[in-house]
């Protein structure tokens, strides 16, 4: 995390610049869940250790026991007012719904389609 804070960001647009910290903390999130939902390789107090101590983002894991969210890659791409018309992230749309070869990337955290 500390190298990604301190990684240069010069040719980078502003938001390019907290895409890898965006995606750690979904790595981070998404091993806990995994571990603790998936595997059942932690206890239900170390899993609640990490939630309290803001190690895993637990809003995050909400989202990704609800069906249709299994892959959601951040919470911005699902809130509808940070879109200029008020709707989801580019990257929850479904690639069969897009053209073909056309290249999606989310603004937010970088993402190329998350919704399956």
């Amino acid at each position: 995390m500390r190298e990604a804070e301190a990684s240069p960001h010069e040719g980078k647009r502003k938001t390019e610049v907290l895409w890898p910290i965006f995606q750690i903390h979904h790595q981070r999130s998404r091993y806990i869940y995994d571990l603790y939902y998936k595997r059942k390789a932690i206890t239900k107090e170390l899993y609640d250790y990490c939630i309290n101590e803001k190690i895993a983002d637990a809003n995050l894991i909400a989202k990704w026991k609800k069906q249709g969210y299994e892959n959601l890659c951040c919470l911005r791409c699902i809130q509808t007012r940070d879109t200029n018309f008020g709707t989801n992230c580019i990257c929850r749309v479904p690639k069969t719904k897009l053209e073909e070869g056309k290249i999606i990337e989310c603004v937010h955290c970088g993402c190329h389609g998350c919704s399956g």
